[in-house]
């Protein structure tokens, strides 16, 4: 764990991608040795041998950063990533805003707002199971109730003892998000970056500020509303037999403690205060004191009431709630749109879909998060159901705006699977006409016995640049789930998605409730594959390498909208790095960063970090990079052209870029020219990007029994190219470098 090597030479440090890959994967070498960090996040060298230094290209002495478990860690925190998934796109939303300063205060209030509804939808996902399915329903109906001993002891007891019981089931949902959102703060508390000359530009903020301070208030307001929901809920419920003036008076104590919640979200000044400033989040917790307290007070006022409940088919007061929050979502969406569109860059190639990456991202957040709730509803509901005569099974009673809910997310994703096809098939001519052009160019003149080869390089290059297709897809997506979270609306009218389909479309109603039903069962697949997707994750390296895509973008950004989505890696990992590289500097080696895939964009932020003295003794080897094919496009107002410039700057241009035609997820940074073309940027930026071939070759070679692999987007460490631009790039920072400094 000691073992540090030699000081005064050149020290390759690499971080790998998504895949989340060994330190001996890292290294290209086995039995690498940890000499800093901990289990979740270290430092690797190779084992000493005959010498303390590794031997890598060039005689550097190499070293990797091994992240991997950060935004992964145990199967429970893969799991818990399944059902934050919402929470996630919600947060992620926030910081695709448009690079636009005008609009960021209107853009933060609004993904916030939008990330409180997420918070209150899962309070009333529970209610309605707690409340609505089993207190008000089940525990009325006597044969819901045969055989179930754990239901049974309730049946027959007062309406207002059901309810102030069962009202503890949402009331420990709760305190679980409350629990599990606290522990990461906790665990990256001892990584904070120390302060130093860091770039200004916004991307230089991931990892370096204290986010704890903010994610503290977040959570202190969304778990205030979250309690003033419940209490609400209840309330309502009380309402539907008189109001008291003791159910007066709670009520509006609840709505002033809940519209307090909105006003702290829709003023950016206060919440994102610095971290030194401590002042609101007294206001905050004091905030969530008071809804706790109003809760316990709100379910003793339901327990001793005297006055008689109403009869009815379901919760008094539960659809309307729940479909006036669907109300809320669409008009939030709609005015998010609406300063997306009036904001927007529209030079082309510079907007990143279509200016409405943030609408997208938040409308495909509450999709999901309507359509887990629907699902938990409806699977319950089918659990507690024994096939009970109609009128009296509880299926027949879920909430009007849950099955216009499943009705809408079916329609999107039916629709979007169709022009997703359509898509792919208008597109397949051109994407592998382009193909072809790139094949003829790399391989002229391939022998005859080449031509399975050939077509199986075509189609990787064809595959690899449908990613751009991705962005219209997402923009319909997230149209359509927008659209069909407005349809819930019309549960407020009361008529059902097969009696409106039927009388204005034409299509039998019985096929409307067959698709219903389908589309649930297809909710369920999807929470299923989900499930089964993380635990493989885990414990797959190949789908690791896939489903980490997904996480590790969403996860790399700190918390600034929604404290219940997963924590963020970058928080640890970004200042780790930057120390790491510091102390290495600072006892005489030079660092060359080598970084693969999502290690690119860790390596950026950790440049930007980077005092003067430092970066000239730094370069920056980058391959499969998405800097600028998914973060630029998606991130428009973190990593733009200044900042990438910046990076280059601060390592004196000591900057390669290595990317391959097959990549679907790396690419080029500043120019896509090949070796045979023009640059197309001027000055050391167009000297970045280096194009490799890929394959090197689409015949047997005399060595060997099969031709070379297709590499696409699998690292590089041990071909040729990357050895010859770790030489270069080493032999850069013995010219330039300059005499070692003490930070």
């Amino acid at each position: 764990m000691n073992g540090q090597g030699k000081p005064g030479g050149v020290v390759e440090l690499r971080v790998h991608g998504v895949s989340g890959a060994t330190a001996d994967q890292v290294l290209d070498l086995p039995q690498a040795a940890q000499v800093a960090g901990d289990r979740s996040g270290g430092f690797y060298r190779p084992r000493p041998r005959r010498s303390d230094t590794g031997d890598g290209a060039g005689g550097v002495t190499l070293e990797a950063y091994r992240w991997g478990d950060l935004p992964f860690g145990t199967t429970g925190r893969t799991l818990a990533l399944v059902f934050l998934l919402p929470f996630m796109l919600a947060n992620v939303a926030i910081w695709m805003r448009p690079a636009d300063p005008g609009s960021e205060a209107m853009v933060r209030s609004l993904c916030r707002l939008l990330a409180l509804t997420l918070t209150v939808l899962y309070v009333l996902a529970t209610v309605g199971v707690a409340l609505d399915l089993i207190a008000w329903k089940c525990l009325t109906a006597p044969r819901c109730l045969a055989g179930r001993s754990w239901l049974s002891w309730l049946g027959g007891q007062p309406v207002g003892l059901r309810l102030a019981v069962l009202s503890l089931v949402p009331a420990a949902a709760i305190g679980l998000l409350w629990r599990l959102s606290t522990r990461p703060g906790r665990a990256f508390e001892a990584f904070r970056a120390p302060e130093k000359e860091t770039s200004g530009h916004p991307l230089s903020a991931v990892g370096q500020w204290d986010a704890e301070p903010l994610v503290g208030r977040l959570r202190s307001i969304h778990l205030a509303a979250a309690f003033a929901t419940l209490s609400l809920t209840l309330l309502a419920a009380r309402f539907a037999t008189g109001a008291s003036v003791g159910t007066i008076a709670l009520a509006a104590i609840t709505g002033s403690v809940l519209a307090a919640c909105v006003v702290l979200l829709c003023t950016p000044p206060l919440i994102d205060r610095s971290p030194d400033d401590r002042r609101l989040d007294r206001v905050t917790s004091t905030l969530r004191t008071i809804a706790i307290m109003l809760t316990v007070v709100v379910v003793a006022h339901v327990l001793v009431s005297p006055a008689a409940w109403r009869a009815g088919s379901s919760l008094p007061g539960y659809d309307a709630t729940l479909t006036w929050l669907f109300v809320a979502q669409t008009a939030l969406l709609a005015a998010l749109g609406a300063v997306l569109l009036w904001r927007r860059d529209r030079r082309r190639n510079d907007a990143p879909l279509f200016g409405l990456g943030a609408l997208v991202i938040a409308a495909t957040g509450i999709s999901l998060a309507v359509a887990f709730s629907a699902e938990l509803v409806y699977r319950v509901a089918d659990f507690l159901d024994r096939d009970l005569p109609t009128g009296e099974g509880v299926t027949n009673w879920s909430p009007r705006a849950y099955t216009w809910a499943i009705f809408g997310f079916f329609r999107a994703v039916l629709f979007t699977l169709a022009v997703a096809g359509l898509v792919i098939l208008i597109t397949r001519r051109s994407r592998h006409r382009a193909a072809a052009a790139i094949v003829a160019r790399d391989h002229p003149d391939p022998p005859a016995e080449a031509g399975p080869r050939l077509r199986q390089v075509r189609q990787a290059i064809a595959r690899a640049r449908s990613t751009e297709l991705v962005v219209p897809l997402a923009v319909v997506y997230g149209c359509l789930a927008g659209i069909g979270t407005a349809t819930t609306t019309i549960g407020l009218l009361g008529p059902l998605p097969a009696d409106v389909v039927e009388r204005y479309a034409g299509v039998p109603a019985d096929v409307v409730i067959f698709g219903i039903a389908f589309g649930s069962w297809v909710i369920a697949a999807i929470i299923l594959g989900l499930l089964v997707a993380g635990v493989f994750a885990y414990r797959t390296f190949q789908y690791r390498h896939r489903v980490g895509i997904l996480w590790d973008l969403g996860t790399f950004w700190p918390r600034a909208a929604h404290p219940f989505a997963p924590p963020c890696y970058a928080e640890r990992a970004v200042p780790e790095l930057t120390r790491r590289i510091t102390y290495l500097v600072g006892r005489g080696d030079a660092v060359l960063l080598t970084g693969h895939s999502h290690g690119s964009v860790l390596l950026a932020a950790t440049v930007l970090q980077l005092p003067p003295q430092v970066g000239s003794r730094v370069a920056l080897l980058t391959y499969g990079s998405p800097l600028r094919r998914l973060y630029a496009r998606l991130f428009p107002a973190y990593l733009d052209d200044a900042a990438l410039c910046e990076i280059g700057g601060r390592v004196g241009w000591r900057w390669v870029n290595l990317w391959r035609d097959t990549d679907p997820i790396g690419g080029w940074v500043f120019s896509a020219h090949r070796p045979d073309t023009p640059g197309t940027v001027a000055g050391p930026a167009g000297a970045v990007d280096r194009r490799l071939r890929d394959p090197t070759d689409v015949v047997v070679p005399p060595s060997d029994s099969v031709p070379p692999p297709i590499r696409g987007h699998w690292p590089c460490e041990s071909d040729e190219p990357f050895t010859r631009a770790v030489r270069e790039l080493v032999e850069r920072l013995g010219e330039r470098a300059g005499p070692p400094t003490t930070p």
